[in-house]
């Protein structure tokens, strides 16, 4: 006769209680990012928005003619690039279009999200 009764493997059990606990501590509350990161990130928005409006600048000076009376060369050129450079940071330190406000709320939730031990550091490298 044939025993009827189900057999699980020692190692399966084991598997099935830790992919529980896994499972259980991301429904968990995630632990609060530190004022540190908090600001890290608000800082990595400010310049994502800042890159975005100096691209804007400059795109929207190329549709400008060139004043032939008053200007032109390399420094006013140079010039340009690093007064754009200056109003699209000042202008994502002040608010700007809202762009850094949105990209800093999705990193907060993907942040959080994210496990201590696999969050990527400061130099891109894995937690281990």
């Amino acid at each position: 006769m044939m025993n009827s009764e189900l057999t699980i493997a020692p190692t399966t059990l084991l598997q099935q209680q830790q992919v529980e606990q896994l499972g259980a501590k991301s429904r968990g509350g995630s632990e609060q990012l530190s004022d540190a990161k908090r600001k890290e990130l608000k800082k990595i928005s400010q310049d994502f928005e800042s890159l975005f409006v100096g691209m804007m600048l400059k795109s929207m000076r190329a549709t400008v003619p060139e004043n032939k009376l008053t200007g032109g060369g390399r420094a006013e050129e140079t010039f340009r690039s690093m007064l754009d450079q200056e109003y699209s940071t000042a202008a994502a330190q002040r608010g700007g279009i809202g762009i850094a406000t949105m990209v800093e709320k999705e990193l907060l939730k993907r942040y959080e999200g994210v496990p201590q031990a696999v969050r990527p550091t400061a130099t891109g490298e894995d937690n281990e």
